[in-house]
């Protein structure tokens, strides 16, 4: 969470969210223009941006909780029927409570945070009350730090047995690992143990506790986002950095797990790291796979605190939102929750010339500087964020499948979303501060009907969303810093067609091969419809193969590569069926080879580490000379400095070569071990498929 300076900055609890009253009287201000740069263009002024919108390439379906917002025990404000209309309105069906850090300071029983301030009229029942009225489902934090399992069982008693409010998602604490595991100390914690393995133990009895009284909840536990801190530090006695400890112990008695991402950075910095959002959700898939357990697959992401490090209250916050909550969801998460609905003045700022009042909440205070020289708007004034999550409201609703979308250009981002009466929305976030950008739209297993679709426009400094419909489905000019989504309709007679499959999954993953297998859906007529296996590459969807029956092995694959696979059914008439949802894996390295490689990253810091690398000729003849190569999975991935070999990076790829001193490796088993220093600004997926002198190797 994040803390604004109140007149509550005495509190002894130093604590990441927010502690003070609504309103806040805050710091004295600090008039600052805070610069927006925007990134380099990858289309040449005054070229139309490409953007593809992909309907083949399905990706996540929009689930009833995606839209999101915290709330807080220090918002007087928290059960108001004006607050909760505002919310309604916007589309929010996911509220959270009671406030980030002061869950783990918060005794529900007597509606008390001690070191906390507590408002009045925000005990448990009122946020219920008000959440009822948001038609809202609560997301709500048991206290770890100060609390016990027999308390968070209470609490479950109360609100599902007693009162039969149905609460499904509780959550085990707050950003525990900020409890000083790791240096830093915002988060309460009362146990004289507070490594991630302590925690990991009582998540266990939490859930134990929670679920004798309810069985039917669902129990989360706290990770890290990959590439922010303090993932990959290992402290202590722990075995492995936090997510890794956590869910090697906790991992089969929970249901979720709860991440918080805060970009930081300027107002560009922060509107460039959505593009981290498909790796990072890769890498947590990833570690609850390799640590969580069987059926790992059964746990969900939650993403229930985001925010931007700059313009929170002006447009890089809306942007941002729009951005980040549509590639959370695509890529999975079942929802996402802005900090926070009120959150009172901060430090004010003028970002892209609007007034920014360092305000993390989407509404206003109400509040002044501590010396009334800046006030913020009137109470439940929206700023720019609320508007973004309306945005989304217009754009992706529960129900509709999100598909692949994407554009030529960084400085414009672009979403889609299906819905079930045939009509396709598209989001355009265009962050360029200064800057109108024309947009050439290209639909790939999708007809528009002809005529103009109907838009909504969110621009810079805006009071609200402005709606026309005028224009063409394939071309619009975004205005500087600005959310657009059009609706578009399906033209006649392309909407029928058969019943999608459904979700696919790989086995027999080789380095070459993968065997994708599905529901078959029912028969159109009697006749069973074929199946056309389409492989994504990018925005655009390569057909691998078709066949009428329920599995496909797709061959020539590149050995550790990515890959993600979507099917659709095709009836006799040609008519074509929704995208199946995707499935994503990797391929391997091959069983046996003339060379092994094993890459290891020995010792990260979050934001580099050391690597080894180890080679092994198997083959019956030496090699007398050797370049081993490799390719980064992302972009922000990079050697600084290596030794026993010499280091070439150009791009993604990666050429080591041999020194003088171990340029031979002798046969059967002869090696050569290399290191270096690598760095990252990203989530850090690690390389998995090396060729030694055009040989591929095995991984050891």
């Amino acid at each position: 969470m994040r803390r604004t300076t109140t007149a509550l900055a005495v509190l002894s609890l130093s604590l990441t969210c927010l502690a003070a009253p609504i309103p806040a009287v805050a710091a004295a201000p600090t008039l600052a223009v805070a610069a927006v740069t925007a990134p380099t263009r990858a289309v040449a002024a005054g070229d139309a941006v490409t953007v593809t919108v992909n309907a083949r390439a399905g990706l996540a379906t929009v689930p009833q909780t995606a839209l999101g917002v915290n709330q807080a025990i220090w918002d007087s404000n928290l059960g108001t029927a004006e607050t909760s209309d505002l919310l309604r309105a916007a589309g929010v069906r996911m509220l959270r409570y009671p406030g980030g850090s002061y869950a783990d300071i918060y005794h529900w029983k007597t509606h008390t945070a001690p070191g906390g301030y507590v408002a009045p009229n925000t005990d448990f029942d009122t946020f219920m009350a008000g959440a009822r009225r948001v038609g809202a489902q609560p997301m709500i934090i048991a206290n770890y730090g100060t609390g016990t399992p027999a308390e968070a069982a209470d609490w479950v008693r109360y609100a599902n047995v007693t009162k039969g409010y149905g609460a499904k998602y509780w959550a085990i604490g707050n950003e525990n690992y900020g409890n000083g595991l790791y240096g830093s100390a915002w988060e309460a914690d009362d146990h004289a143990d507070k490594s991630a393995t302590q925690y990991a133990n009582l998540v266990v009895a939490y859930a134990d506790a929670m679920k004798a009284v309810d069985p039917t909840i669902k129990v989360g536990a706290v990770l890290t986002m990959p590439a922010n801190w303090p993932d990959a530090l290992k402290a202590g006695a722990d075995p492995g950095p936090w997510n890794s400890t956590v869910l090697s112990i906790a991992g089969p008695k929970i249901d979720f797990v709860d991440v918080h991402w805060y970009p930081g950075g300027s107002a560009a910095e922060s509107l460039a790291r959505t593009a981290h959002i498909t790796d990072a959700m890769y890498l947590l898939r990833q570690q609850l796979t390799r640590y969580a357990g069987d059926n790992a697959g059964r746990i969900g992401i939650s993403f229930t605190e985001l925010n931007v490090g700059t313009g929170q209250d002006t447009q890089p916050g809306a942007l941002f939102l729009a951005d980040a909550y549509s590639g959370l969801l695509e890529n999975g998460a079942f929802t996402v929750d802005w900090w926070n609905v009120h959150n009172g003045i901060g430090t004010v700022s003028t970002v892209a010339g609007q007034t920014d009042y360092g305000d993390f909440g989407m509404l206003s205070s109400g509040g002044c500087t501590s010396d009334g020289s800046v006030c913020e708007p009137p109470l439940n004034t929206p700023f720019a964020p609320y508007h973004g999550l309306s945005m989304m409201n217009l754009f992706a609703r529960p129900g509709d499948q999100l598909i692949r979308a994407g554009t030529d250009d960084p400085l414009v981002t672009a979403h889609a979303a299906r819905r079930a009466n045939g009509d396709l929305a598209v989001l355009l976030v265009n962050k360029d501060p200064d800057n109108a950008h024309p947009v050439a739209i290209d639909y790939a297993g999708y007809a528009p009907a002809a005529g103009a679709p109907t838009g909504y426009t969110y621009t810079n400094g805006a009071t609200a969303i402005a709606s026309a419909t005028d224009g063409s489905a394939t071309s619009r000019t975004l205005p500087a810093y600005s959310l657009t989504t059009l609706v578009l309709h399906p033209a006649a007679g392309s909407t029928a067609g058969p019943a999608a499959p459904g979700q696919p999954r790989a086995v027999n993953i080789t380095d070459r091969d993968a065997t994708i297998e599905w529901p078959v859906p029912p028969p159109v007529g009697g006749v069973p419809p074929k199946i056309e296996v389409y492989v994504q590459n990018g925005t655009t969807s390569e057909q691998a193969g078709e066949t009428s029956g329920g599995s496909f092995t797709i061959h020539n694959l590149n050995p550790g590569t990515r890959y993600t696979v979507n099917v659709l059914a095709r009836d006799n008439a040609g008519r074509v069926s929704w995208s199946s949802p995707p499935v994503t894996f990797t391929t391997g390295s091959p069983a046996q080879s003339t060379c092994t490689v094993r890459f290891a990253d020995t010792n990260d810091w979050g934001n580099g580490y050391i690597g080894a690398i180890d080679i092994v000729n198997n083959g019956a003849e030496p090699i007398n000379g050797w370049t081993l190569t490799f390719r980064w999975p992302t972009g922000w991935q990079q050697v600084s400095s290596g030794w026993n070999g010499t280091f070439a990076q150009t791009g993604r790829t990666v050429k080591i070569t041999n020194t003088a001193d171990n340029r031979l490796l002798a046969a059967n088993g002869g090696s050569a071990s290399a290191g270096f220093v690598g760095a990252y600004s990203g989530p850090n997926v690690l390389p998995t498929a090396f060729t030694l002198n055009g040989t591929v190797c095995s991984t050891g």
